[in-house]
């Protein structure tokens, strides 16, 4: 039987490279999108992986999403949590708007996809969520108090999740990458990437292969004994 994963902002960056390995391991894969209609179809004709539209900051849309998925594809079995957004300032700077943005769409998306899902997965027996946090979420980061917050958020999320579904065959974890080469860091002048580089023990950025990797191994049918744990995948830049 082959499993369904969805993955949500799954048509660029990470979600992209993810999406595609999970198509490569024999999945079924459906991906959401909220923006960027061109990138998107773009996406699908390359991969011919389906593709759905909403906003994963309206509980509503998310539930709405998920039934027609459920309809045209069958219940979700593989949950990723990967949508987000960044809007740096520091704390004294930061707009409300831009706070309540990014707590939503990183944090609270995770509950309304959550919530969207956990039913069928309960009645099935099986489930895996997977939740992207991020290094900001675990050791902190100058000017991201509002993305820190919710990617921190995400690790209490998993952690309780994980202890109300674990006897229904669901495991809920959490992947927490490192600095990774996606257009985020295009736009970063040389010398600071070649400084950041330098602070990595293995002195490379991550690229979303690895998060990938990671995600996939956390997805896997006998990986059944791992929940509530978060995999840092940084390169050594930080240890708990």
């Amino acid at each position: 039987m082959k499993r369904i994963v969805l993955i949500t902002g799954g048509t660029t960056g990470i979600g992209a490279v993810t999406a595609k390995a999970f198509k490569a391991n024999g999945y079924e894969v459906a991906v959401n999108y909220a923006f960027n209609e061109d990138s998107a179809q773009a996406f699908h004709k390359e991969t011919g992986i389906a593709i759905y539209k909403w906003d994963i900051t309206d509980a509503d849309a998310c539930i709405e999403g998920v039934k027609k998925i459920v309809a045209e594809m069958g219940t979700v079995d593989v949950l990723v949590n990967n949508a987000g957004i960044t809007r740096d300032h520091t704390l004294q700077k930061m707009p409300v708007e831009d706070w309540n943005a990014v707590i939503n769409t990183d944090l609270g998306a995770c509950f309304y996809m959550s919530r969207a899902v956990i039913g069928a997965m309960r009645e099935k027996g099986f489930g895996r969520i997977i939740n992207i946090s991020s290094i900001s979420g675990m050791a902190g980061q100058f000017g991201q108090t509002n993305y820190a917050a919710a990617k921190a958020g995400i690790l209490g999320f998993t952690k309780a999740l994980a202890l109300e579904t674990a006897a229904k065959g669901i495991t809920v974890n959490a992947v927490a990458p490192g600095f990774t080469k996606t257009t985020m860091l295009d736009t970063m002048p040389e010398q600071v990437l070649k400084a950041l580089i330098e602070r990595v023990p293995v002195k490379r950025l991550g690229k979303p292969e690895d998060i990938a990797r990671a995600v996939l191994f956390l997805a896997a049918e006998d990986a059944d004994f791992i929940t509530g744990e978060t995999l840092a995948v940084n390169g050594g830049l930080y240890m708990q």
